[in-house]
């Protein structure tokens, strides 16, 4: 019997849903979709090589914002395929074991995210609490094992959430309402008890989204106090500036990340389009806002691409 289970999920392909309502414009749509992609790809990129490239960049700030780009690069390389093979080709019908792999991606480098985020407030907390010991503290080292604490967490929470939908049987129309496989679409399908499936989602994604959003503002409540009890207005603006960019890439994230569970959970009946907008803005505006953001708000960071370029043409 399992062996005739098996066989059924080889043969298994799902197909995915492209913008619901607009599937004749999905030509045009493909210009904006896949201007996001390449602003993300590329700018993210740039970010790590002038990391890497520039010595005055070697610093536990930026070494996790090139971590950050990294995620973001995986989010971004993750949902490409599917996405614009919709857009493009109307190319709907995804191989289900091919979708167990997407789904798989997108949620760790999703989780990743959450985790830098939360490594690069502790970097924050640590530079305005002890800043004589800041490099002593945030050694290259320790970041390297913070790094692979994240991604080791990130895939050990994910990878039962493929292998439990594999085992269960499939015996309708798998259709999915987006262009890319999600766990919370996928348990949708099988005709068989999903209740573990979604308990055990809902607890990775309290144990992760969560226990970060509110590990964050618990660093950002003590940062605050301390720059309160600074004397001097300026010293507080200075110690201030330097969490902006951290903190509008916190809200990029977040925001988003509330909206569609708050939609998902209560406004099951609203259209398609709405949902599908939602989770587009979650996983497509984050990876191009960011490397806007860190290289409009943070100097090095400008003057470290402007050196690779210089670098290049050199």
């Amino acid at each position: 019997m399992k062996a005739e289970s098996n066989e059924s999920l080889d043969l298994l392909s799902v197909f995915l849903t492209g913008i619901p309502g607009l599937e004749a414009q999905h030509g045009w749509l493909s210009i904006p979709f896949f201007t996001m992609y390449l602003v993300a790809i590329v700018g993210n990129s740039l970010i790590m090589a002038a990391v890497q490239a520039d010595p005055a960049l070697h610093e536990p700030m930026y070494l996790f914002l090139s971590m950050l780009a990294a995620t973001e690069v995986g989010v971004s390389v993750s949902t490409l395929p599917t996405v614009m093979g919709i857009l493009w080709f109307d190319a709907r019908r995804v191989d289900f074991d091919g979708c167990l792999a997407q789904m798989f991606f997108i949620h760790t480098f999703s989780c990743m995210e959450s985790g830098v985020l939360l490594a690069m407030s502790y970097d924050r907390f640590v530079a305005i609490y002890s800043p004589l010991r800041y490099t002593a503290i945030l050694t290259l080292p320790r970041i390297v094992c913070i790094g692979l604490v994240i991604t080791l967490k990130s895939v050990i929470l994910r990878a039962p959430l493929p292998v439990l939908l594999r085992l269960l049987p499939y015996c309708h129309t798998n259709i999915l309402s987006h262009s890319y496989c999600l766990h919370p679409d996928l348990i949708q399908l099988p005709c068989a008890d999903t209740k573990l499936n979604s308990i055990l989602g809902l607890a990775i994604a309290l144990a992760t989204f969560g226990l970060d959003s509110l590990l964050i503002v618990v660093s950002y409540m003590l940062i605050l106090y301390r720059v309160l009890g600074i004397a001097s207005g300026e010293g507080r603006r200075k110690a201030l500036n330097t969490c902006v960019s951290h903190i509008c890439a916190v809200l990029v994230y977040y925001v988003p990340l509330i909206g569609v569970s708050v939609m998902h959970r209560t406004a099951k009946h609203a259209s398609p389009l709405a949902h599908t907008v939602m989770s587009s803005i979650y996983l497509f505006v984050p990876p191009v806002l960011n490397p806007i953001i860190y290289s409009v708000k943070t100097k090095p960071v400008q003057q470290g691409i402007i050196t690779l370029f210089s670098c290049k043409r050199e």
